[in-house]
């Protein structure tokens, strides 16, 4: 018996200088969570937009339930009950929660050619109850937090009279908490009958709610397999064409004078006196739950958000840092958690992105020296390993993990001494995030220093040889040595 809701069948697709499809073709059943998984740029994205109607296949079929359709549009993925949760989240910032839960269906709420807004609030309020979310639906999403927005995606999704639902990365911002809501509505619309593709790097969520795998590299589908017959290392494997055979590489932490000291930084209800310090040649972790403050945090320190109060050292003497710019003068850089807002010029090249923030590396006499900063990007990408037809492509059409090793390269090219990663390897493959740990470690290494915000506990455990664990806005403690470890970690957080 024929069980499979979905048939994808030779989908191929091409971008200039780029086949990112190559006659892909796998089934899905009913019922089924089934991950999709490759590298950065094997071409995973690419086909979930292609299921959603927001690209054109070259050529190939989609099939649900035995039938052929064509997806030309969202409209159309909607009509036949497919719906994603993209990567990059899709909302819009300008309005609120329930306006972009709803967005393109306020007919539902129409009545005599006026919006029931109290209606539409109401049931926004009964679709984020779905997802643990009190929030107010009338809030702006440019008010919520990444892991909040995340969640709003999900929701949204979950309101549309589904077959199939594509996640793209859906677990990337959020926190254990949300996680196992997540998790438990997976459950839920499986036992449901509804069909889910899942994409993550995360091998841990992989094996514990899927079914299925299918793994594509460089655009070709290289296997599908039931789940029970694999392992990580198969996996892996099979995603990046060579054997990792761990998931870290040991640090060479060498830790010397003290190179970063921030005393008492404080902004009213968001941080309240923290005080720690970084030494040369060492990773310091920084731990906690989202919304601890950890971001909130960094970002005071380099600049970007205001304090009210607090004192900046570095090497023991007290600087004024007031804006990004006094930052990077006094040696340190900022690798944001939000690339596509944030870390990133969409629009431009490759090149400009990299080489933007140390523009007088490849000046000479006040001009571009196109041929140093042609040398300069190229190494870049050659290190990183970006994936992209040229250093001249606009960095709008690369990957997600692609535009984060970005972000990492534009920072390698500077002459900075403190290293502020937060959440360095979100959506970024296993083969990639071993890149970014060697880098990291090759950084104290030269005798940098490294502050490491991540959701992933073990990433911090792994690369930090001290941790500062973060609640509420306050520093509960710090850990060293034989005294860091999950528990311990967990105490403090919560």
């Amino acid at each position: 018996m024929d069980n499979a809701v979905l048939k994808i069948k030779n989908i191929t697709k091409t971008f200039p200088g780029v086949k990112a499809l190559n006659s892909v073709s796998f089934n899905v059943n009913k019922g089924e969570v089934h991950a999709f998984v490759g590298e950065n740029g094997a071409g995973k994205s690419t086909l979930m937009k292609i299921l959603y109607g927001n690209f054109k296949a070259d050529s190939g079929a989609i099939i649900i339930e035995g039938k052929e359709v064509k997806i030309t549009s969202p409209l159309d993925a909607q009509k036949y009950g497919i719906s994603i949760i993209f990567q990059e989240l899709n909302l819009i910032p300008t309005l609120s929660i329930a306006e972009n839960i709803f967005l393109g269906r306020l007919d539902l709420f129409t009545e005599n050619r006026k919006i029931n807004w109290k209606k539409m609030n109401i049931e926004a309020k009964k679709a984020l109850s779905k997802v643990g979310l009190d929030l107010n639906p009338k809030k702006l999403i440019s008010d919520l937090s990444v892991a909040e927005k995340q969640m709003v995606e999900i929701c949204k999704s979950l309101t549309f009279d589904l077959k199939v639902l594509l996640m793209d990365e859906p677990s990337s911002s959020l926190s254990q908490r949300e996680l196992d809501i997540l998790f438990s509505i997976i459950k839920q619309l499986k036992q449901q009958g509804i069909t889910i593709i899942y994409i993550s790097h995360r091998m841990e969520e992989i094996f514990e709610i899927c079914d299925m795998v299918t793994v594509i590299r460089d655009g070709c589908i290289i296997g599908t397999q039931p789940i029970a017959q694999l392992t990580r290392d198969n996996i892996v494997k099979m995603m990046v064409g060579r054997e990792i055979t761990t998931a870290f590489p040991k640090m060479a932490h060498n830790p010397t004078e003290e190179l970063l000291r921030v005393e008492n930084f404080s902004r009213k209800g968001v941080v309240e006196k923290a005080s720690f310090s970084v030494r040369r040649g060492e990773v310091l972790g920084i731990a906690g739950l989202v919304g601890a403050g950890r971001t909130e945090l960094c970002r005071m320190i380099f600049g970007a958000d205001y304090k009210d109060s607090g004192k900046t050292y570095i090497k023991g003497k007290e600087v004024q840092i007031n804006s990004p710019s006094d930052a990077i003068k006094s040696g340190i850089a900022y690798l944001t958690e939000d690339r596509k807002t944030q870390g990133l010029i969409l629009n431009f090249t490759v090149a400009m992105n990299i080489t933007m923030v140390n523009l007088s590396s490849i000046m000479l006499h006040k001009v571009i020296n196109h041929k140093l900063e042609k040398r300069i990007v190229d190494n870049q990408i050659k290190q990183l390993k970006i994936k992209t037809p040229s250093r001249n492509q606009k960095v709008n059409y690369l990957s997600g993990g692609n535009q984060q090793k970005i972000v990492v390269s534009k920072w390698m090219n500077t002459d900075v001494e403190l290293f502020i990663f937060d959440e360095p390897t979100r959506g970024i493959d296993v083969g990639a995030k071993y890149e970014i740990y060697l880098l990291i470690n090759e950084l104290i290494s030269r005798g940098k220093s490294v502050v490491l915000i991540s959701s992933e506990l073990p990433e911090v455990l792994a690369l930090s040889n001290r941790i500062v664990v973060m609640h509420n806005g306050q520093i509960t403690g710090e850990l060293s040595g034989d005294e860091i470890s999950v528990e311990s970690v967990i105490k403090l957080a919560i």
